[in-house]
């Protein structure tokens, strides 16, 4: 089932079709949430809440390895490699752009591509972006549990262009 065309469908924001579809300007913005939401949770220092949008899905390296699949491997992933401070949170901010969004025939999946800026900033690191790269995800609709809406099935990192991340990860990208 393709989504219908959002020019000619009128419907309020996230209202379902009688036959369970979602407008695609409703399931755009339903991924947008998903894709800034979790910015804002990593900036929070939220790696449950992080872990929480992947309970379905898994997260790759750059070179397609699987490095976590479901909320506790995703969260232990995040809290033995991500560096928080004092205020509980890892003092970044995470800019997420250039969204390009396809949807399946089906009108049940969707793959997205997006670029990554993070920055970060301490009272001795004056603020500097620290790595920016490219995010490959695809998503999910559950027909069958339309109150859960969609979902992350898969994110893959790519970083591009990397700076200093000493403060910000437990470990040397360089030699991970």
């Amino acid at each position: 089932m393709a989504l219908p065309d959002s020019s000619t469908q009128s419907t309020t924001p996230h209202e379902t079709l009688a036959d369970g579809a979602m407008t695609q300007a409703d399931a755009r913005n339903a991924i947008e949430s998903l894709l800034y939401g979790y910015a804002e949770r990593m900036d929070e220092g939220d790696f449950a809440g992080v872990a929480e949008l992947f309970e379905r899905g898994r997260i790759l390296d750059p070179n397609g390895g699987i490095l976590a699949t479901g909320r506790e491997e995703v969260q232990a992933v995040y809290e033995r490699s991500t560096k928080l401070y004092p205020d509980g949170t890892p003092r970044t901010q995470h800019v997420t752009t250039n969204l390009v969004l396809s949807f399946g025939e089906s009108g049940q999946t969707a793959a997205a591509h997006s670029r990554f800026t993070v920055m970060q900033s301490l009272p001795d690191f004056p603020l500097q972006c620290i790595i920016t790269g490219q995010y490959d995800d695809e998503f999910v609709y559950d027909l069958s549990q339309p109150d859960l809406g969609w979902y992350f099935t898969q994110r893959q990192m790519k970083p591009r262009l990397v700076g200093d991340l000493s403060r910000h990860l437990t470990f040397d990208l360089a030699s991970a």
